[in-house]
């Protein structure tokens, strides 16, 4: 079963529609007994950083998820939910992520003259093999919509990355960390069987 942490995040219809459609067990929920049962977790999330925070320290969620991941338990944070994985973000300062990996989440620099937030569609590259992306072809594009990214403070966690002026940390796998800056949920075939991969673990 997966279980889909509930901190009211933007995207958790979205997340729970893609989930339906490739047939998954899962649930949504809150409740620390049910997260635990869980074969792998799913943290979603649209908006900002100390918001989203404020939010799972509110529900008693931040130990929760910690002690379960350090534990073992697979978790894939998603857009926002792949941030909060991490130490701090310049959306946010002084407030503290999960800090399950290292690294810092900056804003894109206005230098390039592209559009913040970036919106659309990007390609990835995959410095290394990973079980996330098994089967997915390099120059595979996906769905992202973010005005802050990824500097994971080591290279070895990063699973794909893209270019959007700034060069981008666009997804991790780290033994049981998994997240994916952009949405795979809303990303067609590609996002789905990057799902299917998460899900077949």
């Amino acid at each position: 079963m997966i279980a889909i942490i509930d901190y009211d995040a933007g995207n958790m219809k979205s997340v729970e529609k893609a989930l339906a459609f490739l047939g998954a067990d899962y649930v949504v929920t809150r409740d620390p007994a049910l997260l635990e049962k869980a074969d792998k977790l799913i943290l979603p999330g649209v908006g900002a950083f100390g918001d989203a925070m404020k939010a799972l320290d509110g529900f008693g969620l931040t130990d929760v998820i910690k002690n379960l991941v350090k534990n073992g338990k697979p978790i894939l944070g998603i857009c926002l939910g792949m941030q909060l994985l991490f130490d701090e973000s310049e959306e946010s300062p002084n407030v503290r992520g999960l800090s399950l990996l290292p690294g810092k989440i900056v804003r894109f620099s206005s230098e390039y003259g592209l559009k913040i937030p970036q919106i659309g569609w990007n390609s990835l590259d995959f410095p290394k093999k990973t079980k996330l992306f098994e089967g997915i072809n390099t120059g595979s594009y996906v769905y992202f919509v973010h005005s802050y990214y990824l500097k994971a403070e080591k290279e070895e966690v990063v699973a794909a990355t893209c270019e959007y002026g700034n060069f981008v940390h666009a997804a991790v796998e780290w033994e049981n960390i998994y997240g994916c800056q952009f949405h795979p949920e809303k990303s067609s075939d590609v996002g789905l069987k990057i799902l299917k991969n998460y899900i077949s673990l």
